[in-house]
C-alpha cells in the first residue's frame, strides 16, 4: 500500500525548494554585481578573458571553466593552475605562475604570527575585488589538521594575492593575480563552489623527498606530515586526478 504525503507538508517543502532556489539565484547575483563594480576586476576580466579563453581552448577544455584546480610548490616559488570539464576527465595544466616572495620555512604552519604559508589542502574561500594588495582570495586555512595540530592558535587571513609582499600569503604581481583571479572567478561564477588550493614544501619526486629527508633528518613532526602529503601528490602526479580528503583524530589526513 501507499502512503500520501498530507498535501500541506507537500506545499510547504515545495515552498522551501523555491525559496532556497530564490535565495541561491539572489546569492548569486549579488556576488556577481560586487565582483563586477571593481574597476579592478572589470580590468582584469577584460585583459586576461580572451587570453585564457584560447589557452583553455587550445587543451579542449570549456571556457568559462567549470573546475579549476591550484597547487603551489613554497620551494620553487611557483603555482600551477589545472583545469577539467568534468568528474570523470583528467586535469590538464593551464598554466605556473611565479610567487614572488616568501617567509618563514619549509613546514606547515602552526601557529598565529609565524610567518609561515601553511602547507596542506584548501579551498578558496572567498574572493575579495578591492583588497589592499590588489586583488586577493582568502584560503581556509586553518584546516581541521591545522586546528588540531596547532597549540590553539593557527592563526589565519591566508590568502592568494598581488603586491608582492607576504607575511605567510602567497603573493604575485599584480599582472599574475589578474590572470589567476579571472580564471578563478569565472569558475566560480560558472558554479565550483570548492576550488582546491594544494600546498605542498616541494614537488615531492624523489629529488623533493631527498632534499627533506637531508634538510629536516632530525625533524620528526615534519617528516611524518610530509609523508602524510606526499600520498595525495603520488595520486595526482599518477592519475591527474584529486583524492578525496578527510582527517584523522590526531589530524592526519586520510584519503
Amino acid at each position: 500500500m501507499t502512503t500520501k504525503m498530507p498535501f500541506y507538508i507537500v506545499f510547504c517543502l515545495a515552498v522551501l525548494v523555491t525559496d532556497l532556489q530564490c535565495y541561491s539565484q539572489t546569492d548569486a547575483q549579488n556576488f556577481r554585481e560586487y565582483q563586477f563594480s571593481s574597476e579592478r576586476v572589470r580590468e582584469a576580466m577584460s585583459k586576461y578573458n580572451d587570453t585564457l579563453q584560447k589557452v583553455f581552448r587550445s587543451k579542449n577544455l570549456n571556457w568559462p571553466p567549470s573546475d579549476v584546480y591550484i597547487r603551489a610548490f613554497k620551494s620553487q616559488n611557483e603555482m600551477e593552475l589545472w583545469a577539467r570539464n568534468n568528474a570523470a576527465s583528467e586535469y590538464k595544466k593551464i598554466k605556473t605562475y611565479n610567487v614572488c616572495a616568501v617567509s618563514g620555512s619549509l613546514g606547515p604552519k602552526r601557529q598565529q604570527g609565524d610567518k609561515q604559508v601553511p602547507e596542506g589542502y584548501y579551498f578558496i574561500e572567498d574572493f575579495n575585488p578591492k583588497s589592499e594588495y590588489h586583488l586577493s582570495m582568502l584560503l581556509s586555512y586553518p584546516n581541521y589538521s591545522d586546528e588540531n595540530k596547532s597549540n590553539g592558535k593557527p592563526g589565519g587571513d591566508i590568502y592568494i594575492h598581488g603586491g608582492c609582499l607576504t607575511v605567510g600569503c602567497l603573493p604575485m604581481n599584480n599582472n599574475g593575480i589578474k590572470e589567476i583571479y579571472t580564471a578563478c572567478l569565472q569558475a566560480r561564477l560558472n558554479g565550483q563552489e570548492y576550488i582546491p588550493v594544494h600546498i605542498f614544501p616541494t614537488r615531492m619526486n624523489k629529488h623533493g623527498i631527498s632534499y627533506l629527508i637531508k634538510e629536516y633528518d632530525g625533524n620528526l613532526s615534519k617528516q611524518q606530515f610530509w609523508a602524510n602529503l606526499k600520498k595525495g601528490y603520488e595520486y595526482f602526479e599518477q592519475y591527474h586526478k584529486l583524492l578525496p580528503v578527510m582527517y584523522a583524530p590526531d589530524g592526519s589526513y586520510i584519503y
